[in-house]
């Protein structure tokens, strides 16, 4: 089994959510794996400002999100099961101008009515996190989003 601890940014202003548009066509949460020794909290900062051009503070700790996804369901035949943890933030962009990121594999981020989200192609990651921002609960934890049809892995 594969694992990867990242985290991400939940980052809402006037009823909109940051997107970052994967080139893999699908859109998710700024955010990505925290490297050795890195602090979650200085990991989310740091992917927020290399996907999206834009520097952010962290407000406060949403939660916490563990996933396995089963090998059947990797993007490529012969890939084991993996395990995601994600830590959710919710952050606050100071600075900065939205742009593609510069060799990497955020194609565009852009602010997003939350509305118009369920109609987009979008990891799980994106509902996980507004089900966080959005009621706040006291444990940290949301129930699992399943996936399929616009919701992806």
């Amino acid at each position: 089994m594969s694992f990867r601890l990242a985290a991400y940014a939940v980052c809402i202003e006037d009823g909109r959510v940051l997107l970052a548009h994967h080139v893999s066509e699908s859109w998710t949460l700024p955010g990505g794996r925290v490297e050795h020794g890195e602090d979650p909290f200085d990991a989310v900062i740091r992917e927020v400002a290399e996907e999206t051009g834009c520097d952010a503070v962290v407000e406060r700790l949403l939660g916490v999100d563990s996933r396995v996804v089963p090998a059947a369901d990797r993007p490529l035949p012969g890939l084991s099961e993996h395990q995601n943890v994600g830590i959710f933030y919710r952050a606050r962009i100071t600075g900065g101008q939205l742009r593609p990121e510069p060799n990497g594999e955020t194609a565009e981020s852009v602010w997003t009515p939350i509305p118009e989200v369920a109609r987009l192609r979008r990891s799980s990651l994106v509902d996980i996190g507004l089900a966080l921002a959005q009621t706040v609960p006291a444990t940290g934890h949301v129930a699992r989003v399943p996936v399929g049809g616009l919701i992806q892995h």
